[in-house]
């Protein structure tokens, strides 16, 4: 076990920013709201998920709607407020609280929370990185229940999806009502029990986000290159380095969706990348060649500092690293890649892992 703090809130917004392949909402905001909270409610205690009972009562909680709406919108305690209205609607009190994926500001919504309720967080989440789609979480690909779910707004708003036909409508539902909110919400699922969370999470993910980030800012501190400081705490590898020199993004249906072109620089200089996204980076080819694909991770970060930069933040001029990271044992199973797979997101094309 361990507690979050205010330097352990600066090196997860790091991690987090690199493990959410450029989406999950913004780190810098989330890891501000979150230090606002703490210092009202609290520090928050990490939990190992094989510490967990089986009479557990883990409520995942998160974040909805569009990354970039979510930097002009920001969010209060609407994940608080969801956690309660799931309590209200299934009669069962938390006993802890679980990430809904561990990437960019989402990172931080159970933390803000917990800190809230005064319930510990389990050291885990339902992606390993961040989706865009709430389906895409490996609670639901490995049998834990969909429903029912609350959805929450900053204005008092409450939705309560408590049947669907599959997880794919459970999205489809709550992103119609995102929109209406404003394309930013919060929600929370039903409780899982510790058996539960063992069997169908990805563990040590928030961990994960704190070594990554603490690696980072040591490198920096000493004058050392941060990106080798990612890739010997996080196995990777860099995908390209250039300068950004197009960008197409626009917000529909609750996404922010395009398409960001990088020219070589260095060892890549006179080569072309271009990485497609849904919120998140979902593919990057160079050419007719693919040197990532979902569900591996591929984030950009600045060159010098490392400090990544999600789909929102991208800009004309932006000196980069692509970096790409094997996705977790739990997405490419064949369950798992019909859920997060490329034919997922509209590719006409098979999932070859990247080898480091």
């Amino acid at each position: 076990m361990w507690q979050t703090n205010d330097e352990a809130l600066e090196s997860i917004a790091i991690g987090a920013g690199i493990l959410g392949t450029g989406g999950g909402g913004n780190p810098y905001t989330g890891k501000l709201r979150a230090k606002e909270v703490l210092k009202q409610n609290g520090p928050v205690t990490v939990v190992p998920v094989d510490e967990l009972s089986d009479n557990e009562a883990v409520v995942c909680v998160g974040g909805i709607g569009s990354p970039t709406c979510d930097v002009e919108k920001l969010r209060g305690l609407e994940s608080y407020h969801a956690l309660r209205a799931i309590e209200s609607y299934s009669q069962i009190k938390a006993t802890a609280l679980i990430c809904n994926e561990i990437g960019g500001g989402n990172s931080f919504e159970a933390m803000i929370a917990a800190s809230s309720a005064g319930l510990n967080i389990v050291d885990g989440d339902g992606m390993g990185r961040a989706f865009p789609e709430l389906q895409m979480k490996t609670f639901f690909i490995y049998g834990a229940p969909y429903v029912p779910m609350s959805l929450c707004d900053e204005k008092g708003n409450v939705v309560y999806i408590t049947e669907a036909l599959n997880a794919k409508w459970v999205e489809r539902l709550a992103r119609a009502s995102t929109v209406q909110m404003g394309c930013v919400a919060a929600y929370a699922l039903n409780p899982m029990s510790g058996k539960q969370i063992r069997d169908t999470a990805v563990p040590g993910t928030l961990s994960l986000t704190f070594r990554i980030g603490e690696s980072v800012r040591k490198a920096r501190l000493q004058h050392e290159d941060p990106v080798a400081a990612i890739l010997r705490t996080h196995p990777g590898k860099i995908l390209f380095e250039g300068k950004i020199t197009d960008l197409e993004r626009q917000t529909t249906g609750g996404f922010a969706r395009g398409r960001v072109k990088i020219n070589g620089l260095n060892n890549f200089l006179g080569e072309l990348l271009e990485i497609e996204f849904q919120n998140e980076n979902l593919i990057a080819m160079q050419g007719e060649s693919i040197l990532a694909i979902v569900p591996d991770l591929i984030c950009i970060v600045e060159t010098e500092t490392a400090e990544p930069i999600t789909t929102e933040m991208l800009r004309y001029g932006f000196r980069v690293k692509v970096l790409g990271f094997p996705a977790p044992a739990q997405l490419t199973t064949p369950a798992a890649l019909d859920v997060v797979g490329p034919s997922a997101f509209g590719y006409d094309l098979g999932f070859t892992p990247i080898s480091i």
